[in-house]
């Protein structure tokens, strides 16, 4: 833990997700998340985190473990398929994080996810909220249309609105 952490991380507080997502950028996300998930029968979440408390700052936590926090509390792992994937914006540290579950996970090297994730935080960095959300869904969802097809239908198991913390 480093003070100038803990400072970034109350700064950001400062400025909440809601604030920065304000209903209609939300409701942009949500309609990627909607067309993303009609060309294939993956499941994508998102997750955007303004900042992470005191106690997990002092701990340690950083990104990669929190999104599998997250991964686990949402159930994204719950899917028939085995093909949730966890989309996680920390932004206090411009921080992407990409979770698939064991059936992705094997298909999509982790250099892909890497790639992706560090064009979103590039966009973050900008400030680019919305539309580094919206790229972060078409390009998980560009992935698991290459793996799973759709095969018509709504066959949604998640919910599909982004989720602030």
């Amino acid at each position: 833990m480093t003070l100038q952490r803990i400072w970034r991380h109350w700064l950001a507080s400062l400025h909440p997700a809601r604030r920065l997502l304000p209903p209609a950028a939300l409701a942009q996300i949500e309609a990627e998340v909607r067309a993303a998930e009609q060309a294939h029968e993956g499941q994508i979440r998102i997750a955007i985190e303004t900042a992470l408390s005191l106690p997990q700052l002092w701990n340690g936590l950083q990104a990669r473990e929190r999104a599998l926090q997250l991964f686990a509390s949402l159930h994204v792992w719950d899917t028939t398929h085995n093909n949730g994937v966890l989309i996680y914006i920390l932004l206090a540290d411009r921080s992407v994080e990409i979770i698939a579950d064991r059936a992705v996970a094997q298909r999509i090297a982790e250099a892909e996810w890497r790639a992706l994730c560090a064009d979103i935080a590039a966009q973050c960095g900008r400030g680019e909220y919305a539309a580094a959300c919206c790229m972060a869904v078409r390009g998980v969802g560009q992935r698991l249309a290459r793996l799973y097809p759709a095969p018509g239908g709504d066959g949604n198991e998640l919910p599909i609105q982004p989720i602030l913390l």
